[in-house]
């Protein structure tokens, strides 16, 4: 099924839609990314991108990444659906997932938006 692209100018928001908009899971993944589920069939039924000019920007580094801030805040179970969904298409598609280990003894989940095919008529 076609993803429905949906970009606000003024308030920067890219909004996709994986099918037809319906009640839903919201999941707040990063300040600024906003994921919607289907707790029941564990899948993805919409992506929100908030200030997407922002965190699609490149710096000399390469890609912007952000913490998972979120996802701590899950219950375990919750957590292992999330991490399915994010992990899987379509959200694989425009996310990739990945962990800052500061030290050995801690990893933090980050995620950076993946820009291609999919995103780069938006831009």
């Amino acid at each position: 099924m076609a993803h429905i692209y949906k970009y606000d100018e003024i308030s920067d928001t890219l909004l996709i839609l994986f099918g037809t908009n319906e009640k839903a899971t919201g999941i707040e993944l990063t300040d600024h990314i906003l994921l919607k589920i289907n707790k029941k069939e564990q899948r993805a039924v919409s992506l929100t991108i908030m200030d997407y000019s922002l965190l699609t920007q490149q710096t000399h580094f390469g890609s912007r990444s952000f913490p998972l801030t979120g996802f701590s805040n899950l219950s375990k179970k919750l957590q292992k659906i999330t991490l399915n969904i994010i992990s899987t298409t379509p959200i694989s598609n425009y996310l990739l997932i990945s962990a800052f280990t500061p030290s050995i003894y801690e990893m933090i989940p980050i995620t950076s938006l993946k820009i291609g095919p999919e995103l780069d008529r938006i831009n």
